[in-house]
């Protein structure tokens, strides 16, 4: 019990880590490139408004970026503090993306920071120019090298296990950097990065109108980050279909808690809004849903791209199903118990030099690899995810997504049309919006990280095993230190911002 324990605090201090992490990160990744476009209008017209524009939202920037980068070095420590089993099985893969990130990435975006940021009048016009649009690139390359690291935990590619020093070896660095999921995963992660900037800008412009302060750098402000907000939107709505159809292919229990299927089926529909069933157990008849609304066919034909494909239910993978030629999780679990004694034969017999044997169960071990991390598992029941967790959160991401496509196609509308200032309500809507960016980006995380559980890499490490054994009562005390820290953190970065945007786009002159 007191393992269990420690593993579940584990993993809560690491999710309140992430969540924490990732209000900071999206506004750091778009937010960048509007300054960068909004500095590049003032370059090309010579319009000192535009100048004071681009050096307000750089201040809100610069805000941000500090304590975001605080809380992104805490969680990757927490790699080694609370998750050391899983650094040691795959620390030689996960660890190269993440060493790029550094040395490359974050070089970059951090060096040019300091000339973004204080080097108004100091250099060039083209040189700052330059030196914004290398930020922003920094960001997002950072962005790109540790969603590289998440997608190969979600699609572990590209490497071989050694039984000999029980770790996995990169194989293909190309075949991690460009695993299809982990591109997915970097463009639709961005893209929610980029709708939330635009959100931020919109809302916090409109609320300027709203008090009729500053108004035609609040208009300018407005029609950059509707613009931005739409195209980045309908982007967005692309690349989520784009990693649904990775999570089809690669994660097909995913899928199924995604859209609460059960029973699997052809011709599938998605559910556009449904109510389940909290007394749905796993192979009764029963129904999931109390109440749904279905769009038909749609989950084969953007699962499969085949409107009559068969999409698999939570009962068809854990129980089987022979004709669709689906094992039940069952035999997994078996034959994951088959690796995990061929690897202990195969160390006993090294100890012991006894070679025929260590090839007779290396053998037997790459033989039943794919489904090493089964053999931990209690039940076939273990390999389902939250259901409910993951259905809800997936569903209230796609439906505030498609609302931040109606915002700004409205917004930029009567912007365009110098009216925004009568539609008052539409203004207030912008506003209010800002906070939904960020519900809709953290709904999506909890989608592609719960909907993943147990597993903390896909078939290979369920979390259980990853974690460090640490006495949970250590884990408890830093879980409490951190939600105090990251709190603090996260006020006083709503108080500063607040602050400044109070002063005005003229605060800004003495950035």
């Amino acid at each position: 019990m007191e393992d269990l324990a420690s593993v579940d605090w584990s993993r809560a201090q690491f999710a309140l880590t992430a969540i924490y992490h990732f209000l900071f990160v999206p506004l750091t990744l778009g937010l960048s490139f509007i300054i960068a476009i909004m500095e590049s209008l003032y370059v090309r017209s010579g319009n000192e408004e535009w100048k004071r524009i681009t050096r307000f939202w750089m201040t809100l920037f610069g805000i941000n970026f500090a304590i975001g980068v605080a809380t992104g070095l805490i969680m990757e420590f927490e790699f080694g503090t609370n998750w050391a089993n899983y650094s040691w099985f795959v620390g030689d893969i996960f660890g190269a993306p993440l060493a790029v990130e550094g040395i490359l990435a974050f070089f970059l975006e951090a060096t040019f920071f300091a000339v973004m940021f204080f080097g108004w009048d100091r250099v060039s016009k083209g040189f700052h120019l330059l030196s914004t649009w290398l930020v922003a690139i920094g960001s997002n390359l950072s962005a790109f090298w540790i969603l590289v690291a998440n997608g190969w935990m979600q699609y572990p590619v590209g490497m071989r296990f050694n039984p000999e020093s029980v770790r996995n070896e990169m194989l293909s660095f190309f075949d991690v950097a460009l695993s299809p999921v982990a591109i997915s995963k970097f463009l639709h992660t961005v893209a929610s990065g980029y709708v939330i900037s635009s959100l931020f800008v919109v809302g916090i412009s409109a609320w300027f109108i709203l008090r009729n302060r500053d108004f035609i750098m609040a208009k300018k402000s407005l029609v950059v980050g509707a613009s931005f907000g739409l195209i980045t939107s309908l982007f967005l709505a692309l690349t989520g279909d784009e990693s649904a159809y990775q999570v089809a292919q690669k994660q097909p229990m995913k899928l199924a808690a995604m859209e609460g299927i059960y029973q699997g089926e052809h011709r599938a529909g998605i559910i556009a809004f449904g109510i389940l069933d909290p007394s749905k157990k796993i192979g009764d008849t029963k129904s999931p849903f109390l109440f749904d609304l279905e769009i038909p066919y749609a989950l084969s034909l953007l699962g499969h791209r085949d409107i009559d494909a068969f999409v698999p239910g939570i009962d068809d993978l854990v129980l089987g199903n022979e004709a669709k030629g689906i094992a039940p999780a069952s035999e997994r679990i078996a034959r994951g118990k088959e690796a995990l004694s061929a690897l202990k034969s195969f160390q006993e017999a090294k100890k012991e030099g006894d070679f025929a044997r260590m090839n007779q169960s290396k053998a037997l071990l790459e033989a039943n690899i794919k489904d090493l991390g089964y053999g931990y598992l209690s039940s076939p029941e273990a390999t389902v995810p939250p259901v409910a967790l993951t259905f809800y959160s997936f569903h209230v991401m796609v439906a505030l997504g498609s609302w931040f496509i109606v915002l700004f196609l409205v917004v930029l509308y009567l912007s365009m049309a110098n009216e925004i200032e009568r539609f008052r309500k539409w203004l207030w809507l912008a506003l209010w919006s800002i906070p939904l960016g960020y519900v809709a980006a953290e709904a999506g995380w909890i989608v592609a990280e719960v909907g993943r559980q147990p597993w903390a890499i896909q078939d290979l490490m369920p979390v259980g095993i990853a974690a460090t054994n640490l006495a949970s009562v250590n884990v408890k005390i830093s879980f409490f230190m951190f939600a105090i820290l990251f709190t603090i953190l996260l006020i006083a970065e709503i108080k500063i911002m607040l602050k400044q945007i109070r002063l005005g786009f003229e605060g800004g002159r003495h950035v």
